[in-house]
């Protein structure tokens, strides 16, 4: 089988599909996957085959675009309103509007049984509709937004659609299966249902650091919080940064484990002793060491630290984090604060951290939380379900879906 992968410009997107590509290559099925100079690297990395397609996007320029003087995106693009979110639809739609063609032309020459994409990849849906192909988009993590943006796009589609041999489609076809690798306690209750996968923690290889190997893990007379803020040091400036760290190194039996490259660790300056910084490396390599986890509500970053049972203070920036966010604090596994006055303000933060790491009850149902996700099925199961889908010829396509029961 051959399966074309369609990714949005962003490697965080793309990374979430990895385990399940894998899945499918080692099952000996021919991956390919198009997309922009922003995520070939990722591509590479993992060692699947990647055409290049068009220029870079760069979307840390995108989000600091006309943003005012001395305000942090925050600050300035305050948490949106529910009804708001299908907005995200119109950027998404018009990037993918921009690369049609190309990606269409490539995906007849390829010649697809099933195309695998990020569910903010919108091409994709119109080439399946197009070919006759089942799409299939993998969420990455609890996810308000790809539904109803694809709905808020819908007349922004139809000239494509026909121009493409799709007359009186009404707007973006939704896709044939909609993979969700959200335990289901973090799911959105009444949201657009899912096909469980289980979320196996991929950012990426790396050699085991040696103070990792040699670090006896938790309970072992100290207590260890993991500090990562993903693209936030160069969306928000040091100084958030540096705030941040002193407020949580104010607790002074707690080691601060906080990755963060070059030029913005050297930017932030000095830091307190019980603060350790290190350069940015896959979380699954250290996170068995932590007690907790602070973040920015990026989708990797809390279901890696989901995957660990760990509870998380999350302090959310943009988009999907706020309803990320939401979720962690309903199940108990998290707390979060959604403005960047309570973001900035010492006393919140620090009690907050002190909570997760004295209230059992957050790591209860943080572990609650990791055992539903273990429970899920594999993505190497998924991958197998997959290609009975696109063999099934007289049954419908979700009958062959039948992994909800195995692991």
């Amino acid at each position: 089988m051959r399966v074309l992968v369609i990714a949005t410009p962003v490697p965080t997107h793309f990374l979430p599909l990895v385990p399940l590509l894998w899945g499918l290559r080692s099952a000996g099925h021919e991956v390919t996957v198009l997309g922009q100079p922003d995520v070939l690297g990722a591509v590479r990395a993992c060692g699947l085959t990647g055409v290049e397609v068009g220029e870079s996007f760069d979307v840390n320029a995108m989000l600091l675009r006309n943003l005012p003087a001395e305000q942090r995106p925050l600050q300035a693009r305050p948490r949106p309103a529910p009804e708001l979110l299908g907005g995200y639809g119109r950027l998404w739609w018009a990037h993918a509007a921009a690369l049609l063609d190309r990606y269409l032309g490539l995906a007849e020459e390829f010649g697809p049984g099933l195309i695998l994409a990020d569910p903010l990849e919108y091409c994709s849906l119109l080439i399946g509709a197009r070919l006759g192909v089942p799409v299939v988009h993998h969420r990455w993590t609890v996810d308000a937004i790809s539904g109803p943006a694809r709905r808020f796009v819908g007349a922004d589609v139809r000239e494509s659609a026909e121009r493409l041999g799709l007359p009186g489609l009404p707007g973006l076809p939704d896709p044939t299966v909609l993979l969700d690798p959200c335990p289901p306690t973090l799911r959105i209750p009444d949201g657009e249902t899912g096909v469980p996968i289980r979320y196996v923690p991929y950012s990426g290889g790396a050699g085991t650091p040696a103070w990792v190997r040699a670090d006896p893990g938790p309970g072992a007379g100290r207590r260890r919080v993991a500090v990562s803020l993903g693209n936030t040091p160069a969306l928000h400036g040091e100084g958030f940064v540096r705030g941040l760290l002193h407020t949580l190194a104010a607790r002074s039996d707690t080691e601060i484990l906080l990755t963060l490259p070059e030029p913005y660790r050297s930017a932030v300056g000095p830091l307190p002793g019980n603060v350790r910084t290190v350069d940015p490396l896959p979380l699954h390599l250290f996170l068995g060491t932590c007690d907790a986890m602070v973040h920015h509500g990026g989708a990797g970053t809390a279901m890696t630290a989901t995957a660990f049972g760990l509870p998380q203070l999350v302090l959310p920036q943009l988009a999907d984090h706020f309803p990320l966010a939401d979720r962690l604090a309903a199940t108990g596994a998290g707390l979060s604060f959604d403005t960047a006055a309570r973001q900035d303000d010492p006393r919140v933060v620090g009690r907050a951290l002190d909570e997760l790491l004295s209230d059992p009850r957050h790591t209860r149902s943080a572990r609650r939380l990791a055992a539903e996700m273990a429970a899920m099925p594999s993505p190497a199961a998924v991958a197998a379900d997959l290609e009975r889908l696109v063999g099934a010829t007289t049954e419908p396509r979700e009958a062959s879906l039948q992994c909800t029961s195995r692991n």
